[in-house]
């Protein structure tokens, strides 16, 4: 995937996102702003961003949003997206992922009655070329941890399971992904995010608990 997004889509990206948080100046003086962005990270090929929605006030992206990208809802919820002329109900549990191309102009309102928060992977670039493959697949050789949420030709989203005191199977990773924490873990805690390279290992929970994450791999 390149590594530069060009330079009209990062004009267009600001305008989203300054149409979503205004200044602190004037959420000093007005009311919550329709959805605050807070960066989890920014590397070659994505940028990761939580929004958080407030209830019943729409978020109005008057430029569209440039880029494609993977959504994983943080909180259980329901919002409305218009585009087009046309109103979808979108209502979500937390660990839900979705798949979200880019789009021209929206409106977007969270109709629960309470913040949710959305974590947004957005993709710098198209795919570096075919995914390569190996024998280690995890969804191959571990499929009781490893489990396919949905694939197309940019990404590949796993779900990630592992009991209390489970081990897995050794296995590769050749992509680089993005990781997403569902709940407290050895050494991470639930809504942690983090980039992770290409690596042959087993992994085993160490805890008393359930740990559950959803891996992002960037084609």
């Amino acid at each position: 995937m390149r590594a530069m997004v060009k330079h009209s889509m990062n004009v267009a990206l600001l305008a989203v996102l300054f149409v979503l948080s205004p200044s602190s100046g004037a959420r000093a003086q007005n009311p919550p702003a329709p959805a605050a962005i807070t960066q989890k990270l920014d590397a070659p090929q994505t940028r990761v961003y939580v929004a958080t929605l407030q209830p019943r006030t729409p978020s109005i992206a008057a430029t569209g949003h440039p880029t494609n990208r993977v959504l994983v809802y943080l909180d259980d919820g329901e919002m409305t997206r218009e585009e087009g002329g046309q109103t979808t109900t979108i209502p979500f549990h937390r660990g839900d992922v979705r798949w979200r191309p880019a789009s021209g102009p929206y409106t977007a309102e969270n109709i629960s009655d309470h913040p949710i928060r959305i974590l947004e992977i957005d993709l710098k670039g198209p795919p570096s070329g075919p995914a390569p493959a190996t024998s280690l697949d995890p969804v191959v050789v571990d499929p009781d941890h490893y489990k396919v949420e949905f694939e197309n030709e940019f990404v590949r989203v796993l779900r990630v399971h592992y009991g209390p005191h489970e081990k897995g199977a050794t296995h590769e990773h050749i992509l680089n992904r993005v990781v997403v924490y569902l709940n407290d873990q050895p050494n991470r805690k639930a809504d942690d995010v983090r980039m992770a390279g290409p690596a042959t290992h087993a992994e085993e929970n160490a805890s008393d608990g359930p740990a559950d994450r959803i891996a992002v791999e960037l084609k």
